[in-house]
């Protein structure tokens, strides 16, 4: 009786064990049916099912492994990031026919991790006609404030007296420049957005920058990366991705408490800066038609986009600067080649202006091959199809994201004579004039192009050439300088000291 009985439970396990397997057949199924690239869409290697690539790329490489699989799928290939389809751009003609021929990629994909908490806010993130109107606003507004003219090229060299005396108290013994160099780049954006400039000792200043700093690292993570793919799961569980979102929220609320101080004083016929203008297109905005109400003119929108203004006329130049410390530390004779040629046709009396560039092609060409070979921003900023489009003989659907590999661009040894070596030579002629080169793209491309482009390129030249001027930079005795990038959002230099000694008048 007992064998009996136990009959109908041993059939209702094996039922159970095989509704079990029949599932995760079906399951399994449906993903290798969900994870097949569409028919006409560019190649790739095979995706692991839920996951996708995501974690067939070296976190701290994922540029360098982009490129490798261009070798294998071309210029123009796909990846699965989690559930979402990726298109890799790869090489000078596939960038340029993407980003720089037509309108098609202009959006920025809506990852949740920037929507959740700016929702088309600013003017990176931002798509549409909100994006148009904001950038074109933010640009008008910053050259209306001297970005491009002889005025803020005295605040740069101004602004250079203060972290020239910073680095002089240091009296050549080593230090880190990463807060000094910050402080003196971010104070040049300060003054156009906020009206003003920072103590370099000032607290929330010094707040402001490390969270931005912290935040960029923490973009280019893996967390932040899953958030974007798994968002219903990831918004329930803790991680760092919860800090990086506190991290814009804490930025958020100083810069509001910068808009609120401008209201106790705002005078709408006589602008201070970007935030004064800002709140007059608010008030001028606030009675015309729906289609004008919908350009984003409002108060959390003038927070974002001062965010937006202050991390990107910041990070990324001083980051710059900070390698360019490291390769002249490396290259002391590169520096002192530099240094006679500054002080040939400035000498050590007056300050640079931008009227020596033409002057100064040697010094040029050595900035440029910091931009080129430091690789800043290796991935871009990510775009996004706004209609089904044809590309390098593929069919890209609407709403894929788009990944320009700058780094197969700016180390491509098809467009640079010795790609992976600091050369200043990729920017010179046989008679040592400075030449442009096409496939310079470090602020990427096309209508996205970054809005701080005119302004990093006065900033790097003014300081650099300030800097080489009055200082000679080393690495501290028995140091070798540590070129290897820490990956994040921007490759940044592993936080290093220097030496920085006065040269004589």
């Amino acid at each position: 009786m007992d064998q009996l009985s136990a009959v109908p439970s041993a059939w209702l396990w094996l039922d159970g064990r095989s509704l079990l397997l029949f599932t995760l057949v079906l399951l399994l199924t449906a993903e290798y049916l969900r994870a097949r690239r569409p028919s006409s869409f560019p190649p790739g290697p095979w995706a692991f099912p839920l996951v996708g690539n995501m974690f067939s790329l070296d976190p701290n490489n994922v540029h360098g492994d982009m490129t490798k699989l261009a070798e294998k799928y071309g210029n123009v290939y796909s990846l699965k990031m989690g559930p979402l389809w990726t298109v890799v751009l790869n090489g000078f003609s596939a960038l340029q026919e993407g980003l720089a021929k037509g309108d098609h990629m202009n959006d920025r994909p809506e990852y949740p991790i920037h929507s959740d908490v700016l929702p088309n806010q600013g003017i990176i993130f931002s798509n549409g006609y909100v994006w148009k109107q904001q950038r074109r606003f933010a640009l008008f507004t910053l050259k209306y404030f001297g970005l491009g003219k002889k005025s803020l090229e005295f605040s740069i060299l101004d602004e250079f007296m203060y972290i020239s005396k910073e680095i002089a108290n240091h009296k050549g013994k080593p230090f880190n420049p990463l807060l000094i160099m910050n402080n003196a780049v971010s104070n040049i954006i300060c003054s156009l957005v906020f009206g003003h400039r920072f103590e370099y000792g000032n607290e929330k200043f010094l707040k402001m920058m490390k969270l931005l700093d912290k935040g960029s690292q923490m973009e280019g993570s893996i967390w932040v990366q899953l958030y974007n793919s798994f968002p219903r799961l990831m918004r329930r569980l803790p991680g760092p991705h919860r800090e990086l979102q506190s991290i814009y929220g804490k930025i958020s609320e100083l810069i509001k408490t910068e808009v609120d101080k401008h209201k106790e004083d705002w005078n709408p016929s006589e602008p201070r800066d970007f935030i004064d203008c800002y709140l007059n297109e608010i008030q001028k905005r606030q009675d015309k038609r729906d289609d004008e109400a919908d350009a984003g003119f409002n108060e959390d929108n003038l927070v974002m986009c001062s965010f937006d203004l202050f991390g990107a006329g910041s990070h990324t130049t001083s980051v710059t600067l900070r390698w360019a410390l490291l390769y002249m530390s490396k290259y002391p004779e590169i520096q002192a080649k530099v240094q006679a040629e500054i002080d040939g046709v400035i000498g050590r009396s007056r300050q640079p202006s931008m009227k020596d560039c033409a002057n100064l092609p040697y010094t040029f060409a050595v900035i440029h091959e910091v931009q080129r070979l430091s690789n800043i921003v290796p991935l871009s900023v990510p775009h996004a199809t706004n209609r089904d489009i044809q590309l390098g003989g593929y069919t890209i659907p609407k709403g894929v994201t788009i990944i320009p590999n700058l780094t197969s661009v700016l180390l491509d040894k098809n467009e640079w004579e010795t790609p992976d070596t600091f050369n200043p030579g990729h920017f010179l002629n046989e008679e040592g004039k400075f030449v442009k080169r096409a496939a310079f793209i470090p602020f990427s491309a096309g209508k996205r192009l970054c809005l701080g482009e005119n302004l990093a390129k006065m900033e790097l030249f003014l300081f650099f050439t300030s800097f080489m001027q009055r200082f000679s930079f080393s690495m501290p005795p028995g140091v070798e300088p540590v070129l290897k990038p820490c990956f994040g959002f921007t490759l940044s230099p592993y936080p290093f000291e220097i030496c920085a000694t006065p040269r004589k008048e």
